[in-house]
């Protein structure tokens, strides 16, 4: 059987350079580029890149072979060696940021090399971020600090594990230079050490792409990166056609609202959800400064940017989902003759996810379909419950999958009720478990309706609700060790979140709720938009 090529001898494709209008001057001074759908921009090379953590599996899906540390393969995968094959871009898009018109934006500091064929037959393109500057890094310097690259190389992949859909991480490489980033916006900057993400995805193409070409006016390159999209990732919906756009945007919302229940049932907090931060595929991208719920609350953000107006907050993300579609329809618009049939999209929107998160709950609760009217009820007053209590959302759900069985028995189960809140609950003044026990309670009785045995009820439940997710504080004591050279801790997180369900008896420590000490330290509870 023949060796799996090195990521510097890949066989690159380049459809989105070749087929669509974009400016090839090689000028990365921040600028505005009207006119074009990208810029070509070489990555920027860096001192000394040598490889952190590698991502076997999407590696093997990519065909790729393992690199060493150092060596050809880390140096492309830094941007310090640009192959043959590579044709390296950064796409041209605009957005809403927290609500308002931004106008160009654009790859400020990631750059795509083009697209490989996975072993599966599907194309993967693949991106450098924190590769250098492009024309639109604005005032930033292009480059990523390692703790933000670390945790989105961690979080894409956990994400993924978790059956979230989501955008991936093949490599965190560590480029041997040091990068100024004042982390809380307070004027106290300071160098930290440099890394580079390779991400990975069928296409990064953001709601902002559409966004900023309508804005401008520039009807033929919508048209033509809307056609593009559609021959692409869109192929099952037919020729380019006013009604194939319509049909389109339907998926594009419905993909989105799966993505967003997933989150909500997950119990994780994007962050930033900006239109420009929206994948038009439906995946989960731009991993900033999200967070997972300790304890849960509708209103927690984990970015400190956010704390204002909260936004993006957990409890708003269906809101913003629609939103962000809302924005995408009006840049469609040109397209269609009828604009108001787009709505059909936003009616999509709002069905799918409260089909989806309804089903994904039930999953998790062990229930099958068999009371709509009950389940909805039931599943309608455990957010409320949950947050009155101020549980671990995580912790909860993966105990109750082992209480479960016991409640399938008639009898009186307060006593397993308190130790599962003792095990799950943040107390704070101001909570009760009051109207927790008494769901509870419905949900025991609900759950002796069910005919599965026990045994088949407990590892259905399992499957269902993680032990381990990527908290705050888990992924900071991974930076600070990495910081020093010590690479243990990323190793074992990372293999851990690969298979979450799994009872890991030796990491425990992994699965606990978030410690005191971590409740107000810098990343370990929230964190800011900064690199």
């Amino acid at each position: 059987m023949p060796s799996l090529p090195q990521f510097d001898q890949a066989a690159f494709e380049n459809p989105f350079v070749d087929e669509l209008p974009g400016e090839a001057s090689g000028d990365n001074r921040p600028r505005q580029v009207p006119g074009y759908c990208y810029s070509r921009v070489a990555p920027t090379p860096v001192a000394d890149p040598h490889l952190l953590a590698w991502s076997e599996a999407l590696g093997a899906l990519l065909g790729l072979a393992t690199p060493a540390a150092r060596g050809p393969a880390v140096a492309a995968l830094a941007g310090n060696l640009v192959t043959a094959s590579m044709k390296p871009f950064a796409a041209r898009y605009g957005g809403h940021q927290f609500g308002n018109w931004a106008g160009q934006l654009g790859d400020g500091r990631a750059i795509a090399l083009g697209q490989v064929v996975a072993v599966d037959g599907a194309r993967q393109e693949i991106q450098l971020k924190g590769a250098g500057p492009t024309p639109y890094s604005r005032r930033g310097d292009g480059r990523a600090v390692l703790r933000s690259s670390l945790r989105e190389f961690l979080c894409s992949e956990a994400m993924h594990y978790l059956g979230v859909p989501t955008t991936r991480a093949l490599s965190l490489v560590a480029t041997g230079d040091e990068v100024v980033r004042d982390m809380f916006y307070d004027g106290h900057a300071a160098p930290e050490p440099g890394a580079v993400v390779a991400r990975v995805a069928p296409t990064f193409i953001r709601f902002g792409n559409f966004q900023l070409l309508a804005a401008s006016g520039e009807i033929d390159n919508l048209r033509a990166l809307a056609d593009y999209v559609l021959r692409h990732h869109y192929p099952e919906l037919g020729p380019p056609t006013p009604e194939t756009y319509v049909r389109w945007f339907v998926e594009i919302a419905r993909r989105t609202a799966i993505m967003v229940a997933h989150w909500m049932t997950v119990g994780f907090v994007h962050g930033v959800l900006n239109t420009d931060n929206m994948s038009i595929l439906g995946l989960t991208i731009d991993y900033g400064p999200y967070g997972w719920l300790e304890p849960y609350n509708l209103s927690w953000t984990p970015n400190t940017t956010d704390f204002g107006g909260r936004r993006y907050a957990f409890g708003q993300q269906p809101r913003m989902g629609m939103w962000n579609l809302m924005a995408l329809a009006q840049a469609l618009g040109p397209l269609v003759p009828d604009p108001q049939a787009l709505r059909a999209g936003l009616d999509t929107y709002a069905d799918t996810l409260a089909a989806t998160q309804h089903a994904l709950l039930l999953r998790k609760l062990g229930l099958t379909a068999r009371a709509p009217a009950a389940d909805q009820a039931l599943t309608e007053a455990l957010p409320p419950a949950l947050a009155e209590a101020g549980v671990d959302m995580t912790i909860f759900f993966r105990q109750l999958s082992h209480l479960a069985p016991a409640l399938v028995a008639a009898g009186d189960h307060a006593g397993s009720y308190r130790a599962l809140l003792a095990q799950a609950a943040y107390p704070e003044p101001g909570t009760t478990a009051e109207a927790l026990l008494a769901w509870l309670d419905r949900y025991a009785q609900r759950l002796r309706q069910e005919p599965a045995p026990p045994s088949e009820l407990r590892a259905a439940m399992l499957a269902a609700n993680p032990k381990y997710v990527l908290r705050n504080y888990l992924a900071q004591t991974a930076i600070e060790a990495a910081e020093t050279g010590d690479l243990a801790p990323l190793n074992t997180l990372f293999e851990v979140l690969k298979t979450p369900f799994a009872e890991h008896p030796a990491h425990e420590e992994l699965a606990a709720k978030r410690p005191e000490w971590a409740r107000d330290k810098p990343g370990s509870a929230t964190l800011s938009c900064s690199s």
